[in-house]
């Protein structure tokens, strides 16, 4: 998946890609609906069922309660139990609206942090959304991400729901997506689903690099027309011609790194999941500080701080650091570092990087679909290193990769953070 870079409508996207499209007004769309209605539909009826939960008794979550889906119809005129609005008609469907709320309480996400970061302010449209058709929308706090998926995708996430979260019960330690709620849009005779997710990679912090990496060879290299974009995502042989040596880790973070991609693999195999990567953000902060140096000279050469700093993130276990050492932040004031919540590293040439990561793209069950796809591959290239492959062999190639080609464990001077941020 090529990954979100940024706010605002991509220009250059005239062809319809899946269901995204481009109305004559130059407005996103996905499946003829255009993307400020579907914004406005997605923040009435996130209001609503948030609402509508509060009302509702704290307690465990049953294994039926990952099976029920509420639905509530929104009028362009009006109800008695929803507002006016200026969108054309359409119903929302919330799907196991207990078991998430459940998750998100597990995650330190309070009702009313999840509804003002969600629907106080416009959601942001990602542009650079891939070739998979989605859309993309970041809350404007940062936090959140919201994503449509397809029918499939969506279904398979409803049955994974149950043993993802014994997992995550059991274990928060994860590079896993983190998902905060699953939705439905009906309009226009139309179904349009979208889960909410964590954001990996904030828009305040700037990355320098982005890979998307599946330990595979095979035709994985960004496109010319990829690496014309300001950020592009470069892929795998990218990856090992850009860093032979890998990026050099301290070792506690080395082995936290190693043991989370292991397990979190062994799950993804148990589950018959293949055909994820690993998103990986490189924030340079040597290079941010010469950047910054330049651009904040004032008329006399002085050097004034930029008070711009990013928001901690409000739910735990969501910053690489907490993904692989499960360290949630406790009360107190949080540190530099922590705010910015990426993994101190320093690349070859000893430039000191904040490395942001995470597992995506893990809605993808090996159907009968993708076993033809890997058979017609392996006829014309190597079977081992196209990208879609069966899940056990997928798993330990992409530990392999990952864990002896992406990172050296090495003894590393603590990261100091430009005193510039």
């Amino acid at each position: 998946m090529a990954t979100p870079e940024g706010p605002g409508l991509s220009q250059s996207m005239k062809k319809t890609i899946g269901h995204r499209g481009v109305d004559p007004t130059g407005e996103t769309t996905y499946k003829k609906t255009t993307s400020s209605a579907l914004k406005g539909a997605i923040q009435l009826g996130i209001t609503h069922t948030v609402g509508s939960l509060s009302q509702k008794a704290e307690r465990d979550v049953l294994m039926q309660d990952f099976y029920v889906v509420e639905s509530i119809f929104f009028p362009s005129e009006g109800s008695n139990l929803t507002p006016a609005h200026h969108h054309g008609d359409f119903r929302f469907k919330t799907y196991a609206p207990i078991a998430f709320r459940y998750f998100r309480e597990l995650f330190g996400i309070r009702p009313d942090d999840y509804l003002y970061s969600l629907c106080n302010d416009p959601l942001i449209e990602l542009s650079n959304s891939g070739a998979s058709g989605s859309i993309f929308y970041v809350s404007s706090d940062d936090e959140f991400i919201i994503k449509t998926v397809q029918h499939k995708e969506a279904e398979f996430l409803q049955k994974l729901l149950p043993g993802y979260f014994m997992n995550l019960n059991q274990n928060k330690r994860t590079l896993l997506p983190k998902f905060y709620g699953l939705y439905c849009v009906q309009a226009g005779g139309k179904n349009i689903r979208i889960v909410v997710m964590n954001n990996l990679l904030p828009c305040s912090v700037p990355m320098h690099l982005k890979y998307d990496l599946k330990g595979s060879t095979y035709k994985r290299r960004a496109s010319p027309k990829e690496r014309e974009k300001g950020v592009p995502t470069y892929k795998d042989l990218d990856f090992m011609q850009d860093m032979p040596e890998g990026i050099q880790l301290e070792p506690d973070n080395y082995n936290a790194l190693s043991k989370t991609i292991q397990r979190d693999c062994l799950l993804l195999q148990s589950f018959k999941i293949m055909d994820y990567s690993l998103l990986v953000g490189i924030h340079n902060v040597d290079q941010a500080c010469r950047e910054r140096l330049g651009d904040s000279r004032g008329a006399e050469g002085a050097v004034t701080p930029d008070q711009r700093r990013p928001q901690a993130q409000k739910a735990l276990y969501s910053t690489a650091m907490e993904s692989i050492q499960g360290e949630a932040r406790g009360k107190g004031t949080l540190d530099s570092e922590d705010q910015w919540g990426g993994i101190p590293a320093r690349s070859s040439k000893g430039e000191r990087l904040l490395v942001y990561i995470g597992i995506i793209d893990i809605l993808q069950s090996y159907r009968f679909i993708k076993k033809l796809e890997h058979s017609w591959k392996a006829l014309v290239h190597d079977g081992d290193t196209v990208s879609v492959h069966r899940p056990g062999f997928y798993a330990e190639r992409f530990q392999r990769f990952m864990c002896s080609t992406g990172w050296v464990g090495t003894n590393l001077i603590p990261l100091q953070l430009c005193s510039l941020y």
